[in-house]
């Protein structure tokens, strides 16, 4: 099972990390029901396990702070894919700008 999850690309130890930070999201959440609470715990698993590595490898940190990173992801969630890809989504409008103009 545990070669099945990594050959989809799944990391159990920053699953992890990112359900435990999903779930303080959803605790500092007032109104919250079943529907949104599920979505943001997949949400913040989901972005802590495949952004992860990205955020590793563009900001050159060392595999140490994958945890961390990861349980931060959880944290945002939804907020931190938004943030993820308006920051990629610039970075390469700035390499393609500057592609045209050399």
């Amino acid at each position: 099972m545990k070669q099945l999850l990594q050959e989809v690309g799944f990391n159990i130890g920053i699953s992890v990390a990112g359900f435990f930070g999903s779930l303080i999201l959803i605790g500092k959440k007032q109104k919250s029901n079943l529907k949104t609470t599920f979505f943001a715990i997949i949400t913040g698993v989901a972005s802590a396990n495949y952004i992860t590595p990205i955020i590793i490898d563009i900001i050159r940190l060392s595999d140490k702070y994958e945890m961390s990173v990861a349980f931060i992801l959880g944290f945002l969630g939804v907020k931190g894919v938004e943030f993820i890809s308006d920051y990629l989504i610039q970075k390469a409008e700035k390499n393609g700008s500057n592609k045209d103009n050399q």
